[in-house]
């Protein structure tokens, strides 16, 4: 117990802990709901005694004061992944977005091409080694942690103790703040619509006993755990999971038995849930957390036979490409993992990479299914990444397939008041 005097003289307030901050430093963020919000609002609170701190992270939930136009002078915020506390700061131009796979920023920033001067983390108490687990997410905030110069670490009594590689001892932490209140939650899906469930009825047919998925969170995801209830055997390899994968696993849904690595082991990256998916992953040894660099990689993905990836769009064009990031010109998320589970799914034994989406969006005054993207429209699954894809009307194989096999397949899966439209428009760029 050596550790514990080092840690007692570690302990301070926020307010002071976050003093170690510097005009110019790079500051990492934890991510989802480990948003330590505590060390953040005291280091807006610093805003006058600072210029020109770059503040990173993936997407977080709860507050992002310091992406707010009055502090542009002080944080200017760079994005991995962005979401709807600080997609208004990017597109306005006050923050900076970077279009990067999930897998590939652990090591952006080990090499130093992603500077982190202070981490400010959100951490379990400690063991009786010394260690603080890194809770309800591992992601790349570990690479941050161990690259960082100073580590500001919220030490929260409510946050879970995860297992695996997901640790970090008191000695490399500069300052402590300790708290006691729950994590930052974010509930399923409310009621799941005609639509979202019509999908998942399609993808659960494509699932076998024995698979391994991946999937995020949302309704379309919460919708195809509706229709796993009488399968068997299923594993999961995700970067990301949330409480209807907690249901599965206490039914007897999921057991990992035939996953060919880590058999018998949910293996994860970070958990996006309430207290139940909270309390499933405190201290249980079914659970494995594990960097994005190895969660993520297309090489580790593809060992697991029969890895089913299931991912969504916001549009997918005519001959298969497939948009997931921006609308339009307007930045709406990022790249996280699709690609890299697009990818090593489909060099999986037996995988299969889906991409999932409504037919049609505003209360179907738009197709989703398109002739071309939309003017600016980012592509984050190439046309040759893509195998199927899937709407409530339908799922579409694409792979092998020519653009006009594929433009007659998504025509086919298409909304039926957009069928006539896209089929003009495929026959005037001669794809059928």
């Amino acid at each position: 117990m050596r550790w514990t005097g080092t840690y007692r003289a570690q302990v301070t307030p926020a307010e002071e802990a976050v003093k170690c901050i510097a005009s110019g430093d790079s500051v990492w963020i934890h991510a989802g709901c480990a948003n330590p919000e505590e060390l953040t609002r005291a280091m807006v609170g610093r805003a006058g005694e600072l210029s020109n701190v770059e503040v990173t992270h993936l997407l977080t939930f709860g507050r992002a004061d310091y992406v707010e136009r009055a502090y542009a002078s002080s944080f200017r915020h760079r994005a991995l992944f962005t979401g709807p506390n600080a997609r208004e700061a990017i597109n306005a131009g006050r923050a900076d977005w970077v279009p990067v796979f999930l897998s590939e920023i652990p090591s952006l920033i080990r090499s130093g091409v992603l500077k982190v001067d202070v981490a400010l983390i959100h951490v379990s108490p400690p063991d009786e080694h010394g260690f603080c687990s890194y809770g309800v997410g591992v992601e790349c905030t570990k690479a941050a942690a161990e690259s960082a110069r100073r580590v500001v670490a919220l030490v929260n009594t409510q946050m879970p103790r995860s297992l695996g590689d997901a640790f970090i001892h008191v000695s490399k932490l500069t300052h402590v703040v300790e708290i006691d209140r729950p994590v930052i939650e974010l509930p399923m899906a409310g009621q799941i619509g005609p639509v979202a469930r019509e999908i998942g009825a399609h993808i659960a047919e494509l699932i076998k006993d024995g698979d391994t998925l991946q999937m995020g969170i949302g309704e379309i995801p919460d919708a195809v755990l509706l229709f796993l209830k009488e399968k068997k055997h299923l594993g999961v390899h995700t970067e990301m999971f949330s409480d209807g994968v907690v249901e599965l696993f206490e039914t007897g849904v999921i057991t990992g038995e035939r996953k060919t690595l880590h058999p018998g082991k949910i293996v994860s990256s970070f958990v996006l849930g309430t207290r139940k998916t909270f309390d499933f992953v405190d201290n249980n040894p079914f659970v494995e957390f594990h960097p994005s660099d190895y969660v993520n990689d297309p090489f580790i993905i593809a060992r697991h036979d029969n890895l089913v990836a299931i991912n969504s769009a916001l549009s997918v064009d005519l001959t298969g490409q497939v948009n997931a990031d921006s609308i339009g010109r307007s930045i709406y998320s990022g790249f996280g993992g699709q690609v890299d589970f697009m990818r090593g799914a489909a060099r999986s034994k037996g995988g299969r990479p889906i991409i999932a989406l409504p037919s049609s969006a505003k209360n179907d005054t738009l197709s989703r299914i398109v002739d071309t993207l939309a003017d600016g429209a980012g592509v984050v699954t190439t046309r040759g990444d893509v195998h199927w894809v899937v709407t409530e009307y339908g799922v579409a194989d694409l792979f092998g397939r020519s653009l006009r096999e594929r433009a007659r397949a998504l025509i086919g899966i298409a909304h039926p008041k957009f069928r006539d439209e896209l089929t003009a428009a495929a026959r005037k760029r001669n794809l059928i």
